[in-house]
């Protein structure tokens, strides 16, 4: 019998508290709120929003350095406001750093084709340095899926496979939240992904596993801010409209 009291008292505070909020009178204002002030920032075709940092914009490389030596200018090669890879002169990066953050990047594979597989317009875009985000002629060109354009390279394959014939320009939007560590140094959040290639979603909220490495499994690097790295692998890839937003 006190079971079922009890069972019986329960309901009834439930309908009690159901009918109180029934009761109560709300208004439109009692769920709106006007602070904080929304910073605003403005677009306009072609260019970046107005809070980005303008990491290449065709006239110069002041925003990077070799990767090989920081105190060294970026040794790649622009013309007609378009940066291209000058192969064997190694890996490019940013000088600042960051940590979450949107990137918005366009490259092109070169018009003449050349190689297969992992040899055909092979470059790589690091997030903070150690995880890569492939960069690969996908047209006709069958290759392992966790190493095609839009995948994490060698961990997780696009959605779908979003190709345009030799010679034209592709666009990368990564939205990217970095791992987290703790005071000792233990990971305790893996690093997310959102990337959408020529505007097509082709990694959702996707984990990263540790470090995008060519032989063996991910590592787990502890590591604060990192640059955004361009890589060279050996072919003339083409890059520009390079900004990101930290978030």
């Amino acid at each position: 019998m006190n079971r079922i009291y009890k069972t019986s008292g329960i309901l009834c505070l439930s309908l009690i508290s159901t009918l109180t909020y029934a009761q109560t009178k709300f208004q439109p204002q009692d769920t709106e709120f006007y602070t904080p002030i929304i910073r605003t920032v403005t677009t306009s075709e072609n260019q970046a929003p107005s809070d980005a940092i303008v990491l290449f914009d065709g006239t110069n490389l002041n925003q990077w350095v070799s990767a090989k030596d920081i105190q060294s200018e970026a040794p790649w090669n622009i013309e007609n406001g378009i940066l291209t890879c000058t192969p064997q002169s190694g890996d490019i990066q940013t000088k600042e750093n960051f940590e979450d953050f949107q990137l918005h990047i366009e490259w092109k594979s070169p018009e003449v084709i050349k190689g297969e597989g992992q040899g055909r317009g092979n470059s790589g875009i690091f997030l903070q340095g150690h995880y890569e985000i492939q960069v690969l002629d996908n047209n006709n060109n069958p290759t392992y899926v966790n190493g095609q354009a839009g995948s994490i390279y060698k961990q997780q394959p696009p959605l779908v496979s979003a190709v345009k014939s030799a010679g034209q320009w592709h666009t990368y939007d990564i939205l990217y939240t970095a791992p987290r560590f703790n005071a000792d140094g233990i990971l305790i959040k893996k690093g997310i992904v959102t990337i959408l290639h020529n505007g097509i979603v082709v990694q959702y909220n996707t984990q990263i596993e540790g470090t995008t490495e060519y032989i063996g499994l991910p590592k787990t690097l502890v590591h604060g801010p990192g640059p955004i790295v361009l890589q060279d692998h050996g072919d003339k890839v083409s890059f520009r409209n390079i900004w990101i937003r930290r978030l």
